[in-house]
This record gives C-alpha cells, sequence and structure tokens, in this order.
C-alpha cells in the first residue's frame, strides 16, 4: 500500500476527534442533537484549521443511515464513502478552479432533485469567496430558498470578499488559530501512535513553525520524520527549518546583559557563518525578551515546554523590568527597520548596537547624567573677546565669579526682556528655563536648569532666541549658553510660583465665602479645589 501523508492519516473523523474549535463544535452538535439545522453555513479561518474536516464531519453526521445525530457511526456505507471521498451526495466544488457563471450554473442544475443515496443532498463548496460576482448572483437564489432536501456548506479563507447577500444567508462560524501547545499535545500523540521515537522540544519548535495550522504543522512533522530518518530530534529540526540553534540567541542576550560590546559582535561573526535569516533572529530575540518579561512579572507562568526554561529565568533575575521592556522595543523597531538597511548584517548590529547604547536611567544616574549635560561652547571669536590672551608663560585667568545680587537683578530684567521678544515653541521654553548671568560687550550669558539640558542641542531654538535678542537690542549680539542650577528663579519657575500663589488665594477665598460655607453646611457638601480657576 502507497504511503498517507499523517494530514490525510489523522484527519478528524467525528467531533470527538477533533482538536480544538470546541466554540463551533459546541453549536453543531447542539443544532444536530435539537434537530435545530440551518439551510447553509459558512467556516471561516486560516489555512489548516480545521474548515473542511468539519463540514465532512457534519456532512456524515447529516446522512448517516442510523439518523441525524452529532455523533454518526462511522460504519456504515454513507458514512465510510463519504470518508473516502465518494459518496454521491456530497458534492465538493473547488471554487478557485470553478469561477465561472456557467459553472454555478451546471452545479446547481440539478438542485431540485431529491438525493440519490443520501438523506441530504450536501454542496460543499471550498474557497466560495474565488467565485465571480455573476456566480454569486446565480448562487443567491437557491442559496436564499433551496428545497429541504439540499444544504449548503461554505468554507473561505478570505470571508471579506464575499458579498453581504451572501453572508446575510448563512450561519457564519470563524475557526481560531490553533495554540501551539494544542498542536504540540496533538503531534504528540500522534508520533506514539506510529511509534516514532521524538524529542518534546522538537515538536514544539514544529507546532511553532506551523503558525496556527495543525495541516502546516502535520506536513512538516512528515518533512522532519523523512530528514532524521525517522527520528525526531530538536537539532534536525532546527537545520531542517533553517532555525537558529536557540543557544545562540541566549548567547547573544548574555552579552548584550554584560554590556560587552566585543562579545555581541563576536556573536554576530558567529551567526554570520550560519547565513541566517536576520529577520528571523529578531523574531526569536524578541520572543525570548517576551518570555523573560512574563517570568519576571508572573513567575509561575515558566513552562516545561520551554527549550529555554532554565536561561530564561536566569535571564529574569540578572536583567531590569526596565531593560527587558526597552530591548523589546528597540527589538521590536529594528526588525520593522530591517529591509531598509543596506546590509541585513550591518542593519542587525546597529539594532544590537543601540541596544548597548541606551539604557534606562536609575534615580541615582538621573543628577549624575544632567551634570554632564553638553555645554554650548562660544565661537573663537567670541572667547577671545570674553578671555583675554594670557602672557607667555603664564596660565590663563581664572573667571572672575558673579555676585549674587548681580545675577538677581540681571534675572528680573531678563523675565522683561523674555515677556517681550514675542518667542514661541522650544525658543520660548528655552529662555523661560534660563537666567542672564550678565552681558560683555555684545555677548550674552545664560544659564540653563539642568532639567531642560536637552535643550541646549536644539540648534534652532539657540538660533531663533539669538535672532529675537538681536533685533530687541537692536545690535549683533553673541549667544552663550551653559548648564548649571541657577541662583535665582528662572522666568519658568517665577510663573509657576506666581500661578501656585493665584490659585491659592482663589481657594481661599471661595472657601472663605459665606454663601459657600452656608452651602457645604447645609449639604454637608465639600469643594475641590482642583475645580477652582483664578479668572486673572
Amino acid at each position: 500500500m502507497s504511503y498517507q501523508v499523517l494530514a490525510r492519516k489523522w484527519r478528524p473523523h467525528t467531533f470527538q476527534e477533533l482538536v480544538g474549535q470546541e466554540h463551533v463544535v459546541r453549536a453543531l452538535v447542539n443544532a444536530l442533537d435539537n434537530d435545530r439545522l440551518h439551510h447553509a453555513f459558512l467556516f471561516t479561518g486560516t489555512r489548516g484549521v480545521g474548515k473542511t474536516t468539519i463540514a465532512r464531519i457534519l456532512a456524515k453526521s447529516l446522512n448517516c443511515e442510523r439518523g441525524v445525530t452529532s455523533t454518526p457511526c462511522g460504519t456504515c456505507s454513507a458514512c465510510r464513502e463519504i470518508d473516502e471521498g465518494r459518496f454521491v451526495d456530497l458534492l465538493e466544488v473547488d471554487a478557485a478552479s470553478r469561477t465561472k457563471v456557467e459553472d454555478t450554473r451546471d452545479l446547481l442544475e440539478n438542485v431540485q432533485y431529491a438525493p440519490t443515496r443520501g438523506r441530504y443532498k450536501v454542496y460543499l463548496i471550498d474557497e466560495v469567496h474565488m467565485l465571480s460576482m455573476h456566480s454569486f448572483n446565480a448562487l443567491l437564489k437557491t442559496l436564499e430558498e433551496p428545497p429541504p432536501h439540499v444544504k449548503f456548506l461554505l468554507a473561505t479563507t478570505d470571508p471579506q470578499r464575499l458579498p453581504v447577500t451572501i453572508l446575510s444567508r448563512c450561519l457564519q462560524f470563524n475557526l481560531r488559530r490553533l495554540p501551539t501547545s494544542l498542536i504540540a499535545e496533538r503531534l504528540e500523540v500522534i508520533l506514539e501512535q506510529e511509534g516514532i521515537e521524538r524529542e518534546t522540544t522538537a515538536l514544539t519548535q514544529l507546532a511553532q513553525a506551523g503558525e496556527g495550522s495543525m495541516r502546516d504543522a502535520l506536513s512538516l512533522l512528515d518533512q522532519a520524520i523523512a530528514f532524521g530518518g525517522g527520528r525526531v530530534g530538536l537539532s534536525d529540526v532546527n537545520a531542517m527549518l533553517g532555525s537558529i540553534d536557540q543557544h545562540s540567541v541566549l548567547g547573544l542576550l548574555d552579552a548584550l546583559a554584560a554590556g560587552d560590546a566585543g562579545a555581541v559582535l563576536q556573536a554576530v561573526a558567529e551567526l554570520d557563518r550560519m547565513a541566517p535569516d536576520y529577520a528571523a533572529v529578531l523574531a526569536d530575540l524578541i520572543s525570548l525578551l517576551q518570555r523573560i518579561a512574563l517570568v519576571q512579572i508572573v513567575p509561575k507562568a515558566v513552562d516545561d515546554t520551554w527549550v529555554d526554561a532554565e536561561a530564561v529565568c536566569r535571564l529574569a533575575v540578572a536583567l531590569g523590568p526596565e531593560d527587558v521592556q526597552l530591548l523589546y522595543q528597540i527589538a521590536l523597531l529594528g526588525r520593522r527597520d530591517l529591509p531598509l538597511s543596506p546590509e541585513p548584517r550591518g542593519g542587525f548590529e546597529m539594532v544590537l548596537l543601540r541596544m548597548l547604547c541606551f539604557r534606562p536611567l536609575t534615580a541615582e544616574e538621573t543628577p549624575h547624567r544632567a551634570c554632564q549635560a553638553p555645554v554650548v561652547v562660544l565661537p573663537a571669536a567670541t572667547r577671545s573677546q570674553a578671555i583675554p590672551p594670557a602672557p607667555a608663560g603664564e596660565s590663563p585667568p581664572s573667571p572672575v565669579p558673579v555676585r549674587a545680587n548681580q545675577i538677581a537683578e540681571a534675572a528680573a530684567d531678563w523675565s522683561a526682556i523674555v515677556a517681550r521678544l514675542g518667542l514661541k515653541g522650544m525658543a520660548q521654553q528655552l529662555a523661560l528655563n534660563c537666567v542672564l548671568l550678565g552681558r560683555e560687550g555684545n555677548s550674552l550669558r545664560l544659564q540653563l536648569e539642568p532639567a531642560h539640558a536637552y535643550m541646549v542641542n536644539n540648534k534652532n531654538a539657540e538660533r531663533s532666541l539669538q535672532e529675537a535678542l538681536a533685533a530687541y537690542y537692536g545690535e549683533t549680539l553673541q549667544l552663550s549658553i551653559q548648564v548649571g542650577e541657577p541662583v535665582t528663579a528662572t522666568p519658568a519657575r517665577e510663573q509657576a510660583r506666581c500661578q501656585a500663589e493665584r490659585q491659592q488665594a482663589a481657594v481661599t477665598a471661595i472657601a472663605s465665602d459665606p454663601n459657600v460655607q452656608a452651602l457645604c453646611e447645609t449639604f454637608n457638601a465639600q469643594v475641590k479645589p482642583d475645580s477652582i480657576t483664578p479668572l486673572d
């Protein structure tokens, strides 16, 4: 006897044998048991999730010689002929190859005649969305008012392409993608019955590669059995699928966790020898980070079927939750941008280098980093005017300290100046968060708060501020901005203080109002301070 592929050999013949799709099975079983059968059923879902299988089981339930039942016997001539695909009253049609209206008319020509052998004449139309609009129109009238002995079973992977007139006349069942764990369990059962040696981790890998499709997973299992010479092992499955060994991805993440750029690039060089699909490597890295994040939040979520369960637990302790989230996001965006890179390996390396360069700041690091913010360097001409050259053999003089009262006076003037500059956007925010240290000739020296040190790198904002100041003074000015904690309040802080004072005054005025107090006493009410807004 010729070999029969596993997908056909192990196709379910009853609802009880069906794996997954419990929501569909429950509805159909109840309809069959209670004799509440619709005349048209539409099964939708991605490939290999059981659309045609369920339709055939339903056809068998309708035509079993023991009567309409949710548990067909499987031994009568009708059940056996349906299983073998030769039942005369089950008309299976592939709509992808019969799209013309003439084909549909020929199909429906004998619909009014009673079934030859069975109880019902069943029309099973697969990939029904491939029919032409004229074919749908030809089908519509029969689908709306079919003879009592006819049932229509439609299956499609793309229900959006069906006319709403067809959808409204069918009971629609949406079949879901099957979970990886469910597919792996089914593969385990099949190999147990087949007497084939296997590794559980290899079956999990095949189930993941099936991407929710049982048929695809079984086809890959057939291939894996042939590849491994009658044995299904993890190394053989990885080689067959072209997958990267999980240990390589773990080594890459270990190097990232240690912040060792050399080890990261060495790991990439070793990966490159295997000519990998770098998008797939990033996908594996994303999946690993997702499992680590899951274990960090829910430690009991560790699954024994994970190949890397021990390493995931170790990395969940070694990496902080915020680090895992940032690495996940960088990998996700990197995978999206990888096709834009001129060379895949270079793009992959840039993603990893980005992971090394960007790390979340801790509470202890934040002030330290703020003090290290870059400072705008004055142009050479300005520096030469501000600091005269020292005589030969002498060190340059130290900067003369500015008295606090001079800074306070300059700051008061600065608030008035900023109010008249008419700035907007980032230039306005830059001015509001600075204080004026003083003016020397045509050079203005400003001090920016450390919390807003990032603004010092916005050259457009600095240029707009410099131009506005030049227009205000009516002369060309040079601007010098340094980062440091101001001795006096910036205009932004002064505005915030004034706003807080006005808000407090408004709250006090409302609270002391006799009418408000009377209302509060009468109705046992309270005034919400955050609902009060000053009028001025």
